[in-house]
């Protein structure tokens, strides 16, 4: 969101820092059990300038949703369209994407997954459209990989379905160690993908496909986070 007229240049970093603050509280007690008094004693901001930052409380509630949707969305945008890429490739870049806010932004993901519901109005539908928006995408990437034959005829949104239903609730179980993005995402594609090959088609050589795309790619992170070099427990 742009720094509003008047607020001072470290508005916007004071502002992200809030809400950061408010996702950890939301993630670990809820948003409901999470009152304002609460949140002034972890900001050390008194209520009026805590309004100053956020507004309301279900307002932050919507900051926090745009935080991971918003860049979500934009990165599937990015990766839908990379050049000369096959679709499964571009599948298990997205995986990986996935997985990389996942694991980078775990308390964020925790009030996504868990307090949607209490967001109401323009606000609720601008999220829920973004979501379906990036579903749409990885149905249509699947789409493309039936065309090509890699994949088998089969219906591309039960497999964007299966998609997100091995992914999203990675965050229930994630803790710093071995299993980071990378990894988590080359298992779960291999998983999928096995599954839904044509025959003829076998997705063993897509991690070398994956290394060569690394090595050739010099833009910024897809996933637009980021990432430490390792993971390690």
């Amino acid at each position: 969101m742009p720094r509003p007229t008047g607020h001072g240049p470290g508005y916007a970093v004071r502002r992200r820092e809030i809400i950061d603050i408010a996702a950890e509280l939301f993630s670990r007690k809820g948003y409901a059990a999470t009152g304002v008094a609460e949140l002034c004693r972890a900001t050390g901001l008194a209520k009026g300038a805590l309004y100053y930052y956020i507004g309301s409380k279900p307002a932050l509630l919507v900051e926090i949703h745009s935080s991971v949707l918003g860049p979500l969305l934009a990165a599937a945008q990015r990766i839908a369209v990379l050049p000369d890429t096959a679709p499964v490739l571009r599948l298990r870049l997205l995986s990986e994407t996935l997985l990389e806010v996942i694991e980078q932004r775990l308390d964020y993901i925790r009030v996504v997954e868990h307090e949607i519901q209490r967001i109401t109005g323009s606000s609720r539908n601008r999220l829920i459209g973004d979501r379906r928006r990036f579903e749409d995408l990885v149905a249509a990437l699947h789409a493309e990989a039936m065309h090509t034959g890699a994949f088998r005829p089969l219906d591309p949104r039960m497999c964007m379905l299966q998609f997100f239903n091995l992914h999203n609730y990675t965050f229930q179980w994630l803790r710093p160690g071995p299993w980071d993005a990378r990894y988590l995402s080359a298992e779960y594609c291999a998983v999928l993908f096995r599954g839904f090959a044509a025959p003829g088609y076998a997705p063993d050589g897509l991690e070398d496909e994956v290394a060569r795309f690394r090595a050739a790619y010099a833009g910024p992170s897809l996933s637009g986070v980021e990432v430490p070099d390792a993971v390690v427990s």
